[in-house]
């Protein structure tokens, strides 16, 4: 018997070129710039508060170069998993929490309750769905400023994408309510240890100066983007033609309601609202371990395939419909777990080729000498740039704040100031660099082209840079 045939997937028809091919074409740009640019590298030394060495100022030069060939094109993407001598983290531990968050979620969906639940919650709310944003964007706001939630956050896209198109939203929406949500909280930074805290003590200032700043920052992005993605979702609403993936509008709603949506009157059983408590209460456990215990990738991926093991139990799928239901939803996440590892391998050539170190001399010498003004806003382009090469914020506060801080002296801007246009400009990138894992990762997940992300958030990203950029302006000359 021939196995039916599904229907092509809309976003396969797109001219523009998926994730994949545009990170590994990426990859091999940077190969090709390893053999025109430079190599160099900075003296470091070790630094105790951040428990790595950090490079040295005025300490640049070029070394031997390391051009890389096609063997280390091929072999960036397999080392961006795990090699230990990239700037950003590794990515296994990334990819495998992927995968077994997509295991939880299809166990959860095997016992039904999650497509029962979502049906009564839409009735309940019927009227006010729109509310539902400006919650849940402060929410992950909360996470971005205080810990920097990232890739935590690819664990709540298949959690409600599903709740946006069943009330009448699309995938689009979903997707920006958790990115944008998260991201102006990096944007506003306060005591995010990933951002704020590293970059202070990579310039040797407490994390505490210039928060007043940093608070306004907050709170201004947070309005604009709930402002943008309440609009877009309202005219989605009214029209669904209107939305910027409405030619995958029935793919999506095929794909997010698992093509077996509840019947008419739904009713939760007692074990279902069981079941929807303990995966609620994954999710808190999760926030609460990453924030105040320590905990990541390894600690948050043990919770939920514990979580799996309940939820699968306690719904009596049986041995075979449980590792079914898992082996199945890690799959819909492979392909994600796959393009971090991708997006890692640029940094990885890069990191091989001794040319990071090269773009930072190179925009070192660009802005040395600038009026104040002209500094910071320069200072704030220059780590965006930086951020598309480097996109973990940690990774790039190393690297950057110990050159960049001591120019601010010269300057004369203050080195909290050049901390904030730090954590402002690699979180506005962040919201659309290929390179970023939490980016590309969860575009995948709500299956919204890159292309189409691009031409969405495009406004909104001018917005939060030129209001950005006044701000510092303003903060220098007070």
């Amino acid at each position: 018997m021939t196995p039916p045939t599904s229907p092509p997937d809309p976003a396969s028809t797109s001219r523009f070129p998926t994730a994949y091919t545009i990170l590994f074409a990426l990859v091999v740009v940077m190969a090709a710039l390893t053999w025109i640019i430079p190599a160099g590298e900075y003296q470091r030394a070790p630094n105790a508060a951040l428990g790595q060495d950090v490079p040295v100022p005025d300490t640049y030069s070029q070394v031997d170069a390391a051009p890389q060939g096609l063997l280390d094109v091929l072999m960036a993407p397999i080392a961006g998993f795990y090699d230990p001598t990239s700037y950003t983290a590794n990515a296994i531990d990334v990819s495998l929490f992927v995968l077994i968050v997509g295991g939880f979620l299809g166990v959860v969906t095997a016992t039904g309750a999650i497509n029962t639940g979502v049906a009564q919650a839409m009735r309940k709310l019927e009227g006010r769905e729109k509310w539902m944003i400006p919650i849940m964007m402060a929410l992950f706001a909360a996470g971005g400023t205080t810990y920097g939630m990232a890739e935590e956050t690819l664990a709540f896209y298949v959690l409600l994408i599903p709740i946006m198109i069943a009330a009448g939203y699309d995938a689009l929406t979903g997707v920006a309510i958790i990115m944008l949500g998260a991201g102006v909280g990096v944007i506003g930074s306060t005591i995010n240890p990933f951002s704020t805290a590293i970059a202070s003590d990579a310039a040797g200032i407490p994390f505490t100066q210039g928060m007043t700043l940093r608070f306004v920052i907050l709170g201004l992005s947070w309005i604009a983007a709930v402002t943008f993605v309440m609009r877009y979702a309202e005219r989605v609403r009214k029209d669904p033609s209107l939305s910027l993936v409405a030619n995958m509008k029935d793919a999506n709603e095929a794909h997010f309601l698992q093509k077996h949506a509840p019947a008419e009157n739904p009713h939760l059983t007692g074990m279902q609202i069981i079941i929807l408590i303990l995966f609620a209460a994954t999710f808190v456990v999760m926030v609460w371990g990453v924030a105040s215990q320590g905990w990541w990738m390894a600690e948050m991926s043990a919770l939920f395939l514990g979580a799996s093991i309940v939820i699968g139990t306690l719904g009596w799928l049986g041995e075979k419909v449980f590792t079914n239901a898992f082996v199945e939803g890690a799959r819909d996440l492979l392909g994600v777990a796959l393009v971090i590892g991708l997006a890692r391998g640029i940094v990885i050539i890069m990191d091989q080729g001794r040319i990071t170190d090269t773009f930072l001399h190179t925009f070192e010498g660009w802005i040395t000498g600038m009026s104040q003004v002209a500094f910071i806003n320069a200072l704030f382009g220059i780590e965006a740039l930086m951020s598309f090469l480097v996109p973990s914020t940690s990774g790039l506060a190393v690297l950057s704040m110990p050159i960049m801080a001591p120019l601010s002296d010269f300057a004369g801007v203050s080195r909290d100031l050049a901390v904030t246009a730090f954590q402002t400009a690699i979180g506005i990138t962040n919201l659309v660099a290929p390179t970023y894992a939490v980016v590309v990762g969860g575009l995948a997940i709500g299956r919204v082209p890159y292309n189409t992300w691009l031409r969405f958030v495009w406004p909104l990203l001018l917005i939060l840079s030129l209001m950005s950029m006044a701000l510092l302006s303003a903060a220098v000359m007070l």
